[in-house]
């Protein structure tokens, strides 16, 4: 309830703010068709921000303090004796009994009458300390209102503080997307060192057996952590899932973009696209129930042993899953290539397949490449489908009819349950996450240096 209040609180004192700096922008030029510097929405976007930043800071304040105080409230309000005979934990657990009656939700056990008089009192506390902070944002951002208001003048550069206000708005977006990559980043590499502190990298990055125990946390005890068997299997199922979705998304995208008519390209594009929309659970179950038995039959009947959880399931199901990536992305890079290049290559005699493979797929190679990788990632950093399909045998080995495990599949298992992050059991979670950061990362690379050969080439 109170996040309906504070919603529409904003929204009408958004809505007022803009239509009286737009009234008295227009005002100005009405009264005596003086030059107004700005238009009327600058005008109105200013007075905007001016009643909605101090309203905000108020109501930002009150979300940061308002759980010392309700604490604070809530402590002086229980029995004297009873707070005293009671440890940090102890305490704790009290003033949440509190809070959740005075919520209205009730609480398991028998309820004391302090704490039934310390619910009354917090929810009475609770509803003043609302409608003070409610009263003080909307008279803050009034006057705030007025103010900016009294300031309009012909010549007040509005649109400039409007632009500057948005620039730093746009900043401040940017600056949250580097500050989340950067503190992931430090999260992972701060983590993985103290896992370093535990396990030799070099029997990390380098060992062949994956064998983690949970029996101690010590170096000696710990098991053994040779990463290559979860990157064979990684890369076993990723090579699998990229020969399924390569050929099939981009024929599919070829066929789309070059030969199908418009009436079937508007049916069968949203069908395939649908793919993308499908939970990756729902895959991995299909991969689980269905494919996985079906491959199993299939190899029985042609004298073949393929495990109904394989790296041959995995890779088949993922790269079904991808698909939609490769040929939805591919197919927007065909359009996009220039009509004068197909005009002249069909003007030079060629025909449509002599077209496409020697001008348009050239052309569009870059876009085509930024698809292939884009789908490598996916499928590098899918969970869902190898911890269901692909057997979560982390041996190393090449054969894909056989069981294996992957660098997501074991971050699912070490992180799992209850860890207390002091032991390379569970700091290994991190140690692996950054290795799939380094190799997503060596991936984009990758990427950029194809798109900027080819670029240069064809433009």
């Amino acid at each position: 309830m109170n996040a309906y209040i504070i919603a529409a609180l904003l929204i009408v004192l958004l809505g007022v703010a803009y239509q009286t700096g737009w009234s008295k922008s227009r005002s100005l030029v009405t009264a005596d068709g003086a030059r107004v510097h700005s238009r009327p929405q600058y005008h109105a976007a200013l007075v905007a921000v001016w009643a909605l930043v101090p309203t905000l800071l108020i109501l930002a304040l009150y979300g940061y303090f308002s759980s010392g105080f309700t604490r604070a409230y809530v402590v002086s309000q229980l029995p004297p004796d009873v707070v005293t005979g009671l440890d940090q934990n102890g305490l704790n657990a009290l003033v949440a009994r509190v809070r959740a009656i005075a919520s209205g939700y009730g609480v398991a056990g028998e309820v004391q009458p302090y704490e039934n008089s310390a619910g009354f009192a917090l929810r009475q506390f609770q509803t003043i300390a609302f409608m003070v902070v409610i009263a003080a944002a909307a008279g803050t951002g009034i006057l705030a209102l007025l103010y900016a208001r009294a300031r309009i003048t012909p010549r007040l550069r509005a649109r400039n503080r409007v632009e500057r206000i948005v620039n730093l708005v746009l900043l401040a977006c940017s600056a949250v997307a580097i500050l989340t990559t950067v503190g992931i980043v430090a999260s992972l590499v701060t983590e993985a060192f103290r896992f370093f502190t535990f396990v030799n990298p070099l029997d990390f990055f380098f060992g062949t057996v994956w064998a983690p125990r949970f029996s101690s946390t010590g170096a000696g005890n710990a098991g053994q952590f040779g990463l290559l068997p979860l990157l064979s299997g990684t890369f076993l199922i990723a090579i699998i899932a990229m020969a399924t979705a390569v050929p099939i998304g981009l024929m599919t995208a070829i066929y789309l973009s070059q030969y199908a008519p418009r009436s079937l390209r508007a049916v069968v594009k949203p069908v395939i696209e649908i793919l993308a929309g499908i939970p990756t659970i729902v895959y991995g179950f299909f991969a689980l129930v269905t494919v996985g038995p079906f491959l199993r039959d299939l190899g029985a009947s042609i004298g073949l042993s393929i495990s109904a959880t394989s790296a041959l399931t995995a890779g088949v199901v993922m790269g079904i899953m991808i698909i939609p990536f490769i040929s939805s992305l591919s197919d927007d890079i065909l359009n996009q290539v220039p009509r004068s290049l197909r005009d002249g290559a069909y003007g030079l005699g060629a025909t449509q397949s002599e077209t496409i493979r020697q001008v348009l797929l050239p052309a569009a190679l870059p876009g085509i490449v930024g698809a292939f990788l884009l789908a490598v990632s996916r499928a590098i950093g899918e969970t869902m489908i190898v911890v269901l399909a692909a057997g979560n045998s982390p041996v190393l080995r090449g054969n894909p009819l056989e069981p294996v495990s992957t660098i997501t599949v074991s971050i699912v298992n070490q992180l799992t349950g209850d860890t207390d992050f002091t032991g390379p059991q569970s700091l290994v979670g991190f140690a692996l996450g950054l290795t799939l950061f380094v190799m997503t990362l060596v991936l984009n690379i990758v990427a950029l240096y194809i798109v900027r050969r080819f670029r240069e080439q064809y433009e």
